[in-house]
Order: C-alpha cells, then structure tokens, then sequence
C-alpha cells in the first residue's frame, strides 16, 4: 500500500471510492442506501488533508478531486440518460457534477474565516444549491440527497413534515459525524461520542417512522381507477404504427380493466399527438373513445396528450411561439404543449392542464435569452430552442368524483411543485409518463421510486400510468402497489382514497431549504467581508 502514502495517489482513491459509494447507495442498483450516510467521509477527508498543506493551489486541488467524486457519482446513477440523446446524456453528466462542486468549493473558502462553523457552513451551501437546482430553468434534481432511501418508504414518514430536505441534512449531518469519528481515530482519541450521536442519528428516525409507518390511519373516500400501460417503444415502434393501431390496443386494454363503477380510466404522457387544445373533441382518438366507452357514462379518462395551441388574431404571443407560412402566405402562430386532459363519457367538457416543470434540453432552451449563442448547439444535442407553451400555477381536473393532479413525467420529482396541485384542492395525484427512453435502467426505476415520496409528503394516493413501464398505484404510506413489469402491455385496476388531508410540509413547503438558503447567505457575505480584511488574502 505504498500508493496511499503518496498524497495524490491517496486522494485519487478517496475521492474515487466517495463516488463509487455515492453512486451504488443511490437507488437502484445495489439495496444499501446506507452507504450514503458515509460516502462524502472519503471526499471530505480529502479536502481537510488538501486544506493542510501550504500552497495556493489548493482550491483548485479540491476542484479537482471533488468533480471526479461527483463525475463518478453521476455516471453510476445517472448513466442511462444516454440513452435518450447520447451526446446530449453525456453532456449532462459532466455539467451536473461541475455544479455539484459550487457548494464544496465554497465550504472550502469559508473554513478559513470561519473554521468553528465550516461544516455548518457546507451543509447550508449544499441544500441551497439542491433548492436553487430545483427551482431554475437548468433544473435537475434527480441526485438529491433525500432521494437516497425512496425505495424504502417505511423509514422515511417523516417526510411529511420536512419533505427530501429533510433526507439530505439528515445524511449530511451523518457524513460530518463520520468525518469526525475518523478524524478522532487518526488522532487516536475516544470516537465513542461521535459514534454515539452518528448511532442515534441513524437508528432514531427510522425506528420513529417505522411505528408512524404501521400505526398510519389512511383517509378520504375511495374511488375506482383503472390504468393503461399500452408499452409502445418510444423510439422506434411508437412511430411506426399507425394512429388506429394504437387507440385500437388502449381500447383493448381499458375494456379489460373498467367496469360500471369505475371512476377514473388514466393513460400515459403523450398518448395521442398532434392535438389542438381548441378541437379536442373533433380529434379522431377522442370520437373513438367516446363512442366504444360510451356505456360507461361518467368516467373520466385522463390522459397526456402531445399538442398544439393556435394563437388568434390579436391574442397575445407567448415567448414558445412557433411561425409557419402557410400556402396562402399567411402565418400560422403557435405553440407545442405538452398537457393531460380530462374527456368525460357523456359531457363534452375537456379541461385541459399544460406541463409546466420542463425537461432542459428537450422541453426549454435555459436562459435563452442570454444564451441566444448556443442555439446551433442545442439543436445539434438534439435539444429545443422554441420551447414548450406552459402555465403560471399548477390547476386540477375537477368532476362529480373529485379533482386529480395531473403531473406529467418530470414534474412528479419536484415536491413543493406538486404542493401546488394540493393546495388547488388535488384529492389524489396521477402521473402519466413516458419511461421507455431510458430502456430498462435504473432510471424508470428511480422515478417510481421517487413518487412514493410525493405520496408520503402529501399524503395523497397515487396513480401512475407510465408507457413502457413501470404503471402502479401507491397508497398514503408510499407503498407501491400491482407494479406491473418493463416493457409489457397491461391494465389494472385498484380502489384508491381521495383524501382532503393537509400534512405539514403541504403547508409550508420547503422550509428547511428556505432556511438553509437564508443560512448560506449570511455565511457567504461573512467569508467576504472578512476575506477582504488585511492577513485573509490568498488564503485556500
């Protein structure tokens, strides 16, 4: 082990195995979510050995260490966004990890100002970073850390109280306890208080929310919903079968699934395309629809659909508007939606709800206005630079039997944006999604996984209709229920509550975010007004 005396070759294996335990404790791989409870240890070992030593280079020694931690966390968890644009996935692996290294980099900046609060410090940079990532256009939160144990709910009740924040200060609270415990033994001191603390830390949450877990009393009014899975290959097969080919196999389904007292029949995001938001009952699938379910007077089909808006004359454009010369030399103004509507048998009524918490690359164009030079690049990823037409605040599908949030794929993993439906009034959540662009990875996986937060949260039941995979329903506790497999045309069917309930963090959101926002930019102007001071300068 001559190697680990070398200082770079140390912390090149430190780093490296932070990755590699960050990466495999993120679901789905490998069931040790506990590996997260320690996987920044060898990281922050690194930095503390870097911060020792003279030089002044060290930041950007920390830089680069800390960006191959988070490279390699990336690849191992998120590797199967490839798969949807090669070069565009790649891409986005390599940017996500370069700005994961904005939080260490400014905890290693205060620790010289501020050495007594350093690791306070980086926990409040951290979880204002997650904050920030999930609330501007570059959005992707998939790696945050509350996200780590989602395919156990059982141990995570708490979350309706502090939502995924929750989740990430509680794991790195654990991971500077295990610093601690490491450094205390290096320095061959007692670790029995710190080993102490990171036990309670650990065993108290879980076991206080495995009794909430099995004590937990579901509420509201059941009501029937049925789900379609047609599992049309994305890629490929979606696109080569005709329109009457596929309305023919969801029909054949929802005939094997809804009955007289069914309430609600759900399809997937982007089940029908081509669909203008003012005709939507003179679309062919819809009179189709219509007609064969027609006995069943009173259900309620909710369905994602891939479609377009037409702006009149005088109304006002929205920044996605699209231009097209018509034959005649007119131009035709309008904007792509990606949305769900509500077609209900025997009322022509079609509320119709539009995606709102875009996909960067091919849903928004982020910061497209500063950005306007990067266009040709974009295109080239394979990304948009029009954009997706959206709406202000989130609205439910309201009928006799309830209202439903309607979250479209990605907005499933934003918490405080599905408080929005609830606050509306939503009794229940379906999420309609396309998973079949990631093949069968980890990452339809981890997106169902991820729902069962939301349920647990809002302490609402979920219905989840996905094309290739995985559909199921999820109850108020975050259990899943009748998953049915990848790549497999079903239907199923389930009693689920609609429920009125108002938990906690539907009241006040993201609170412990908000908190560590306003944490961080206390400690950030006090590392520069004392990073300006006389002795600071040139210091990490």
């Amino acid at each position: 082990m001559k190697w680990f005396h070398n200082a770079r070759w140390r912390w090149l294996g430190l780093s490296t195995l932070s990755g590699v335990l960050l990466g495999v404790g993120f679901p789905d791989l490998l069931p040790v979510p506990w590996l997260m409870l320690i996987g920044f240890v060898p990281l922050l070992i690194v930095e503390n050995e870097v911060s020792e030593q003279a030089g002044k280079a060290r930041r950007w020694t920390v830089f680069k260490y800390t960006y191959h931690t988070f490279v390699l966390w990336n690849v191992i968890a998120t590797y199967w966004v490839a798969n949807t644009a090669f070069a565009a996935g790649i891409f986005a692996i390599w940017v996500n990890a370069l700005l994961m290294t904005i939080p260490v980099l400014l905890f290693h900046t205060t620790r010289w100002v501020m050495p007594g609060l350093r690791y306070a410090a980086l926990i409040c940079y951290w979880l204002t970073f997650e904050y920030i990532h999930l609330n501007w256009e570059l959005t992707w939160p998939w790696l945050t850390l509350g996200n780590s144990f989602a395919e156990y709910p059982s141990l995570l009740q708490w979350y309706s109280y502090t939502g995924v924040f929750g989740g990430s200060l509680w794991i790195w609270v654990a991971n500077v306890l295990g610093l601690s415990i490491w450094n205390k033994y290096q320095a061959k001191e007692s670790y029995r208080k710190p080993l102490l603390q990171l036990g309670a830390l650990v065993v108290v949450p879980m076991v206080v929310s495995l009794v909430w877990y099995t004590t937990f009393t579901p509420e509201g009014e059941p009501r029937e919903v049925a789900v379609v899975q047609p599992n049309f290959e994305p890629h490929y097969v979606k696109f080569s079968l005709s329109e009457e080919e596929q309305i023919g196999r969801f029909l054949e389904l929802s005939k094997s699934v809804v009955r007289p007292e069914t309430d609600y029949l759900v399809y997937p995001e982007t089940s029908f395309g081509l669909v203008d938001d003012q005709k939507i009952n003179q679309y062919p699938a819809v009179r189709r629809i219509r007609n064969e379910l027609s006995g069943f007077k009173g259900l309620k089909l909710i369905t994602g659909i891939d479609g377009y808006h037409v702006f009149q004359e005088g109304e006002p454009l929205s920044p996605n508007v699209r231009e097209q010369v018509r034959r005649n030399g007119d131009t035709l103004r309008y904007e792509v939606l990606n949305a769900a509507v509500q077609v209900e048998i025997g009322k022509e009524e079609v509320p119709l709800y539009r995606k709102s918490k875009l996909v960067p690359g091919p849903e928004i164009f982020p910061f497209k206005e500063a950005l306007f030079f990067l266009e040709p690049l974009v295109e080239q990823l394979e990304g948009t630079t029009a954009g997706v037409g959206t709406q202000p605040e989130r609205s439910v599908l309201s009928s006799g039997s309830g209202k439903v949030a309607p979250a479209i794929c990605y907005e499933s993993i934003f918490g405080e944006y599905v408080n929005g439906y609830i606050r509306k009034g939503a009794q229940a959540i379906f999420i309609m999604t396309n998973d079949g662009w990631w093949d069968h990875t980890a990452g339809h996986r981890q997106h169902l996984y991820f729902a069962s937060l939301r349920a647990i949260e809002t302490r609402r039941s979920i219905a989840r209709s996905a094309n290739s995979g995985i559909s199921a329903f999820i109850n108020q506790r975050g259990d899943i229920l009748q998953p049915t497999r990848y790549d497999e045309a079903a239907a199923i069917r389930q009693n689920i509550l609609f429920s009125d309930r108002v938990t906690f963090y539907v009241l006040w959101g993201d609170l412990i975010a908000r908190i560590a926002l306003f944490g961080a930019a206390l400690l950030l102007l006090n590392t520069l007004v004392r990073g300006l001071l006389p002795g600071r300068k040139g210091e990490g």
